[in-house]
């Protein structure tokens, strides 16, 4: 079983203030008209000692964005700059969102609560700072799905219809508003350090990757790597290890994020702010998930490849502290890490325990190209051949030696699997749009975490140390 987070006291802390004069702007929370709550996320709301909070408590702080005490008495729009498909934009930051707290959960880890449609910041540009409710009724399912799926992502801890009307050109308007609140392990982007290399800021990048290293720890470089007592080598290692098994992640469990910027790479290695996302309905490399993604750049196939040019960015950001051959050794890791990290993770999703590299790497070939030859969708594909049944051919053949992992779990004995093809999404969607009908919603989410259950833990890699396994 996977663990579930435990009940903590509220623990607040904000290191963030150390970098409070150079980070980011204090803002004020929009005015929104109406603070209707439509979701809590009590389960990890009490990993952060907010469960007790009453539903009016709720709104108060995260429809109204009162302070939580002994927290940040006024929210932070963070800054940072980035390339967006590849196009280096100092013109961002923080234009919808903010930094509204933080605080320690129950491993003593500190946690980043960060809003999305809170309103206008000096980076919204032209944006009116707000969110749709669908925006946000999309965020809970990939959140709660990817975190069913092993996938280190950002947890959506509330959402608040605001009663406003939105008007959006890629869907039908005006639509309906609302605020979110995510909870994470921080919000620290590649795009972060961007910014301090084009403003020439040594000292600023010295102090963030201080803070990194302080709030994000992980294990060691390796023993043979060079420069490995370097702050910033350091660093450049774990965000290597972590984004690598980030994209390994992804590929896994049939995830398209959709827009790959470097602003949206989050130095914890979590996934998180999701907009065009998609499932696959079946193995296609070249599947986009942005209508706007004409050349194909962040298809499904080419997010390994594209969170490796985010880590060529952030060393090049690094430059500015550190020397470039020990920057350049932690990026050549990317390639076997993320090589080992597929083959421990499909073992995983396949129920079977991983074996020799050779041996997993066999087995994800065979896999690959049994989904091609049936056209099965991967959520399809897992669940029929959990702990090696129903295998033929080459894949019962790939399989031999493999040994599966025991679970009882009356999930694995359900007729078909849980997926989140979009349309579903769009039938979940439909029901609160036409018929203000919840429960669909509801019932997905319950059944998503059921199947989290069924799934158990992921195998962590070493890099994740933050999430609360030792450090050596």
């Amino acid at each position: 079983m996977r663990a579930e987070p435990q009940a903590a006291s509220y623990r607040p802390d904000t290191p963030i203030e150390t970098l409070a004069d150079w980070i980011g702007d204090a803002v004020e929370p929009a005015p929104f008209p109406e603070t209707q709550l439509r979701f809590r996320n009590d389960a990890h709301a009490a990993s952060v000692g907010l469960a007790s909070l009453t539903d009016e408590e709720w709104l108060r702080h995260f429809g109204r964005f009162e302070p939580l005490e002994g927290n940040l008495s006024r929210p932070l729009a963070l800054r940072y700059h980035g390339h967006q498909f590849r196009v280096y934009n100092p013109e961002i930051g923080d234009g919808r969102g903010f930094l509204f707290a933080q605080l320690r959960d129950d491993a003593g880890r500190l946690l980043d609560l960060g809003t999305k449609g809170s309103g206008q910041t000096p980076w919204s540009r032209d944006g009116d700072g707000r969110l749709t409710l669908k925006g946000a009724v999309r965020e809970i399912l990939a959140t709660e799905m990817l975190e069913a799926l092993g996938v280190y992502t950002s947890k959506t801890f509330s959402v608040v219809e605001t009663g406003e009307k939105l008007w959006r050109g890629d869907e039908p308007s005006p639509t309906r508003s609302a605020v979110m609140t995510r909870l994470s392990h921080g919000h620290i982007r590649i795009g972060t350090f961007q910014r301090l290399l084009a403003l020439d800021e040594r000292a600023h990048m010295e102090q963030l990757v201080d803070y990194c290293l302080a709030q994000f720890p992980g294990p060691p470089p390796p023993e043979d790597a060079p420069g490995r007592e370097e702050p910033a080598v350091r660093l450049m290692h774990l965000v290597v290890e972590r984004l690598a098994d980030l994209a390994a992640s992804w590929m896994v469990a049939g995830f398209v994020h959709g827009v790959l910027n470097t602003d949206n790479m989050n130095i914890s290695g979590e996934s998180f702010d999701y907009g065009p996302w998609r499932f696959l309905p079946h193995w296609d490399p070249a599947f986009t998930a942005a209508y706007f993604d004409h050349q194909g750049l962040y298809a499904f196939g080419r997010q390994p490849e594209a969170l490796h040019w985010n880590c060529g960015q952030f060393a090049v950001a690094l430059r500015l502290v550190a020397d470039a051959p020990p920057l350049i050794a932690a990026m050549e890791r990317f390639g076997p890490l993320y090589m080992e990290a597929i083959g421990r993770r499909w073992c995983w999703r396949l129920g079977i325990a991983p074996r020799d590299e050779e041996a997993n790497a066999r087995l994800v070939a065979a896999s690959e190209k049994a989904l091609r030859e049936t056209g099965m969708a991967p959520d399809a594909f897992f669940f029929a051949h959990r702990g090696g049944r129903e295998a033929q051919g080459e894949l019962a053949e790939a399989l031999h030696g493999f040994q599966a992992v025991a679970s009882d779990h009356p999930y694995w004995r359900d007729d078909t699997p849980q997926s989140m093809l979009i349309e579903e999404v769009e039938a979940i969607w439909s029901a609160i749009a036409e018929h203000d009908d919840w429960q669909p919603l509801e019932h997905k989410v319950a059944a998503l975490r059921r199947m989290g259950e069924a799934h158990g833990a992921p195998p962590s890699p070493a890099g994740h140390a933050m999430r609360g396994e030792d450090v050596d």
